[in-house]
């Protein structure tokens, strides 16, 4: 079996489509169609059902990609990284991810690929957004507080936070006074990432508070901006520690102390496997994530 054929499988699995594989392989779909016919006489079974509005895979094909899958991926990134070691990988490279993110973690990280001659363009989006652009090979990589569902991407974590309750430490001292942390915090003004209440239901939850009459005053899906307000002596949010640390050991935020419990965010990078033919994008996944492991 050629590892052509088995990318041209593992493609068309993963996207449930004759079609869509050959976009992403730049093929054509009578030659994408031809690897398939070729790995299921190889195999001697049927690997896909063909409907109306695309394939679906079979027990054989279920089985050969838990076989081949990530073991495939892996064995073409260290290609793709070692191609990069040996040819000129200067070009841009288009990331996308929650703004505070990339601002306060990611950007230190970038230097050993600007070095080298990569030109990174960062975009903003959320995490749906995310998905979706990767999706459309709009961007390179992704990073997203959000894991990996559609299982035409892969995804690696590259960072657990604790989740902090603060506010100023004038506005803190008002929401303790009342005793009670439900009462206290419906008493200030309440900032959030947006009106989900990302990142705020899940610790009410966890420390048994309602939510009932929580209404944000602020949305703004750049938590650098609650935080600026937070300083200002307006209001409280969550978030996570690392972008107020520094300001809780200035003095200039407080932390309001979980009734129970606290809790985590977790942000992963995120991309196209088959991006990761291109040794640009397979030697900066790896760096980013050394990188990135680091801390």
């Amino acid at each position: 079996m050629s590892l052509v054929r088995l990318r041209t499988f593992i493609e068309v699995y993963r996207q449930h489509s004759i079609t869509g594989a050959a976009r992403s392989l730049n093929l054509t779909q009578p030659a994408v169609s031809q690897h398939i016919a070729g790995l299921e006489v190889a195999i001697g079974r049927p690997l896909f059902e063909r409907q109306s509005h695309g394939v679906v895979p079979t027990a054989a094909a279920d089985e050969l990609a838990a076989d081949i899958g990530d073991k495939l991926d892996v064995a073409e990134a260290a290609l793709a990284s070692a191609r990069a070691r040996s040819v000129d990988i200067a070009g841009s490279l288009h990331i996308i991810g929650h703004a505070d993110f990339m601002a306060e973690k990611l950007a230190p990280e970038l230097l050993p690929l600007l070095r080298e001659g990569i030109r990174v363009r960062m975009h903003t989006g959320d995490g749906p957004m995310v998905t979706q652009m990767l999706l459309e090979e709009h961007y390179d990589l992704g990073f997203s507080a959000h894991p990996v569902t559609d299982t035409r991407l892969k995804g690696e974590l590259v960072l657990s936070d604790q989740i902090l309750a603060v506010a100023a430490p004038e506005v803190a001292m008002r929401i303790k006074g009342h005793g009670e942390a439900s009462t206290g915090l419906t008493t200030e003004p309440l900032l959030a990432y947006n009106l989900e209440l990302s990142l705020i239901d899940h610790w009410l939850e966890k420390n048994r508070i309602r939510r009932t009459d929580l209404v944000p005053a602020v949305i703004g899906q750049d938590l650098r901006g609650l935080r600026s307000l937070l300083c200002q002596g307006f209001g409280w949010t969550l978030l996570p520690r690392y972008l107020c640390e520094p300001f809780l050991l200035s003095g200039q935020l407080e932390e309001i102390p979980p009734p129970i419990s606290y809790t985590e965010i977790r942000y992963y990078l995120i991309w196209l496997p088959s991006k990761l033919r291109q040794p640009r994008i397979a030697h900066a996944r790896q760096t980013l994530l050394w990188q990135l492991d680091k801390h």
